[in-house]
């Protein structure tokens, strides 16, 4: 992988850059779309690719591990191959999810023994089979086994935690030193920041994590419902330690107004299933504001989803018809939905990237954040 800073803004951090992996280039800042088992919900990969033209997409390694299990991708020869997906493709490693099963999982030194969601089985998930099984997947980009640290949580636990990360890292890097791909492209590891909302834990595990010189850097445990401040200040708090010279990506992040100011702090990349899980709800995203189309102000309104949209379905459809859709629970609601909250958080990603560019990026942030945070 080759990342270049192509370009940094002078009044805030924001910066614009490009990301090189075989399976093709990635332009930064960039929104990933979730496609936790392989498919990115609701939405054909021909509508990712040719419709949105998204550069990358995101999978989970827990999910896939479980269904349809390292055998089966294996055969297939990889994830790309068994999806048709031939862009590149990155990888969370499982953390969070085993996070999030804090009643039927242990956390120790070896790693973490967990039972599935699915059917109550027995795992266990290292640092070094969780490399094993990103090789056999074939992402691209993948991550480093961490703990994502719950909040709130003591400076006891978070401290103790960050150093299971920090030498779970270790052993990471070690396997994946000592493994290749199996399908001949390249992949490159990311090591993850921790630390809570501890300032002084989060300088350090920036700090150790920028020595082990990964190829990219992400930072987790933050958007697990500490407060805007508090994910704010940790952001630019790491951001400000890590090497500029390596893509930065804030894992699980999140709203659009999480994202610009993300984006003017440093960060590079971002995923998050607000736009596609919001969608399915019949919250719309546009750049003239927030539209829930479930609403009754909606039923007679034959205007465009979003006019201003660069995706000609959402200039095609209307408001009246994909509100009929989802009061009648079709598919098709949902589908149309999600293509236009991804068009959005793409339009998004790319017009900051426009904007840094041409040294507006400030002035700009300013003037739409109003405009897109607007309930209509």
């Amino acid at each position: 992988m080759k990342f270049e800073l192509q370009c940094t803004d002078t009044l805030t951090k924001a910066r614009a850059g490009k990301i090189t992996t075989d399976h093709g280039e990635i332009e930064t800042p960039v929104f990933m779309p979730v496609g936790t088992l392989g498919g990115v919900k609701a939405i054909h990969f021909k509508e990712l690719e040719h419709e949105l033209n998204v550069p990358i997409i995101l999978a989970n390694t827990y999910h896939l591990y479980l269904r349809p299990g390292t055998e089966v991708l294996q055969q297939a020869g990889g994830l790309h191959r068994f999806n048709g997906w031939h862009r590149p493709i990155l990888t969370d490693s499982g953390g969070f999810q085993v996070h999030s099963l804090s009643d039927i999982r242990k956390i120790k030194e070896e790693g973490v023994e967990f039972r599935s969601h699915i059917d109550g089985s027995k795992h266990l998930f290292t640092p070094e089979n969780v490399i094993d099984i990103q090789r056999i997947i074939g992402a691209d980009i993948i991550m480093a086994f961490d703990e994502c640290t719950p909040y709130p949580c003591s400076y006891d636990y978070a401290r103790k935690s960050m150093e299971l990360t920090h030498r779970w890292l270790t052993r990471c890097i070690e396997r994946f030193r000592n493994t290749t791909c199996p399908y001949g492209h390249s992949q490159s590891l990311f090591a993850i920041v921790q630390g809570s909302t501890f300032a002084d834990l989060r300088q350090e595990s920036a700090a150790f994590t920028s020595s082990c010189n990964t190829e990219g850097i992400a930072i987790g445990g933050l958007s697990v419902g500490e407060p805007e401040e508090e994910l704010y200040a940790m952001t630019e708090l790491v951001c400000d330690i890590l090497p500029r010279e390596k893509p930065r990506y804030l894992m699980g992040v999140g709203t659009p107004a999480n994202i610009l100011e993300a984006i003017s702090l440093g960060v590079d990349m971002f995923d998050c299933v607000m736009p596609t899980r919001n969608a399915r709800n019949g919250m719309l995203f546009t750049r003239s504001g927030i539209i829930n189309i479930k609403n009754e102000k909606w039923k007679n309104d034959f205007s465009p989803i979003d006019e201003l949209s660069d995706c000609p379905m959402m200039r095609h459809h209307s408001k009246a018809f994909l509100r009929h859709l989802v009061h009648t629970g079709e598919m098709l609601g949902a589908m149309i939905a999600t293509v236009n909250n991804l068009s959005f958080y793409l339009w998004l990603v790319r017009e900051a990237r426009r904007q840094i560019f041409t040294g507006n990026f400030s002035a700009w942030k300013k003037e739409i954040l109003p405009v897109i945070t607007t309930r209509l």
